[in-house]
């Protein structure tokens, strides 16, 4: 006959004790909190005489000093002469530029991707499968030095690629047609183009809400509103024209210039970008239940009508909160660029750490920037998904 132990009396256990014996759980966070405080002052007063050690006055005032270094391409004017905040809001700016062109571009490509990686097309699925393994197990640092040695291995402008008579493909970048309005600088007209296409788009999706395919109607409104756009400018004496680039002399002239380093950094980030977020459609248009297609069959409504207005909706709710940590990652991985040579943010910070020895600003100044990046887009999309995503559900 076996005898059972009985568990004897226990007591509280060491943690338990410590709590008790400091007290209740508010003083225990302010503790805890004067803790933490104490040990950032600490590591404060550390660098602060390190720096002093060093000759070094630690604080922002080097931003007001003439930086005296040159910058390859920016979207703002700057010369070596000005300061290094001046240098420092055209990296920014540089950075913006590829985080907005890339975010826009990938999600274009990935959406096409991740539609036909479904197809029934079992060449083109099987293409886009291997795409996708292949950019998503490869680091992105490798991804861009191949495509940076792609374009610079392009021939010289004399014998540039050339397709459709009006893109070039050479060793000096891509040149693209653009347009440009005479008397006005890009940075104000391009603005008021994009809002203007923006706001027509917004009056036709809430004008045509009710429509069975709206898709044509909306286009003809935003090329309206970009019509009317084109006449106003017209009608206040500045002339708007299509510039084709051509070959001139030892270089192409004329169009929009990508550099190469700009050009490589953009192709690298969208690419790589594009494999995630075709798996994130996929994924999405997946989670449509089965349902809903045979529904729409049974109304007579094609594939691609079937596609646009009955599932892309309502995977749409799974879309957009993933497509934020895709925006985020290429946004944080054009830091990257540094690499390649293209003058962004993270590239311009090293240059004016190196030249002024105020390493920790530049970290602090890096780190305020992409945080304040990051949390601007996280707003708009999650602004979006809470306005268009969330309004179907709160209808039912």
């Amino acid at each position: 006959m076996t005898r059972q132990l009985q568990p004897g009396p226990s007591g509280p256990g060491p943690v338990s004790r410590l709590r008790s014996w400091i007290g209740p759980l508010p003083l225990q966070q302010g503790l805890l909190f004067i803790g933490v405080l104490l040990l950032f002052a600490f590591l404060g007063q550390n660098t602060a005489e390190s720096m002093h050690r060093m000759g070094l006055t630690p604080g922002f005032a080097f931003l007001s000093h003439q930086a005296n270094f040159e910058i390859g391409e920016s979207v703002v004017p700057y010369s070596a002469g000005d300061s290094y905040a001046r240098a420092l809001a055209a990296g920014i700016a540089n950075t913006v530029k590829v985080a907005i062109v890339g975010c826009l571009l990938a999600t274009v490509l990935g959406v096409v991707l991740g539609i036909v990686r479904l197809s029934g097309n079992l060449l083109l699925a099987s293409f886009v499968h291997g795409y996708v393994e292949l950019l998503r197990n490869t680091p992105l640092l490798l991804q861009l030095f191949l495509w940076s040695a792609i374009i610079r291995a392009l021939p010289p402008p004399r014998g540039a690629y050339t397709f459709l008579g009006s893109v070039y493909l050479s060793n000096r970048g891509v040149f693209l047609p653009s347009l440009s309005v005479d008397g006005l600088p890009a940075a104000v007209w391009l603005p008021a183009v994009f809002l203007t296409a923006f706001a027509a788009l917004v009056i036709s999706r809430r004008l045509l809400s009710g429509a069975t395919f709206y898709l044509p109607k909306t286009a003809g409104t935003v090329l309206g509103a970009l019509a009317l756009c084109y006449l106003a400018l017209t009608s206040l004496g500045f002339a708007a024209s299509v510039e084709i680039p051509a070959k001139g002399g030892f270089n192409i002239r004329g169009g929009l210039s990508l550099t190469p380093e700009f050009a490589a950094l953009l192709i690298g980030l969208v690419v790589n970008a594009s494999a995630s977020i075709s798996e994130i459609v996929r994924s999405g248009i997946q989670s449509v239940k089965s349902g809903q297609w045979e529904a729409a069959r049974a109304l007579g409504l094609k594939p691609p009508q079937i596609l646009r207005l009955v599932v892309l909706p309502q995977a749409l709710r799974v879309i957009t909160l993933l497509m934020i940590s895709s925006f985020l990652d290429l946004t944080k991985n054009s830091s990257l660029a540094v690499a390649i040579g293209y003058p962004d943010l993270v590239s311009v910070a090293n240059t004016t750490a190196n030249t002024t020895g105020q390493a920790l600003e530049a970290i602090i100044i890096i780190g305020a920037v992409y945080l304040t990046i990051s949390l601007a887009v996280s707003a708009v999309m999650n602004l979006y998904n809470r306005r268009v995503v969330l309004r179907g559900e709160g209808k039912r």
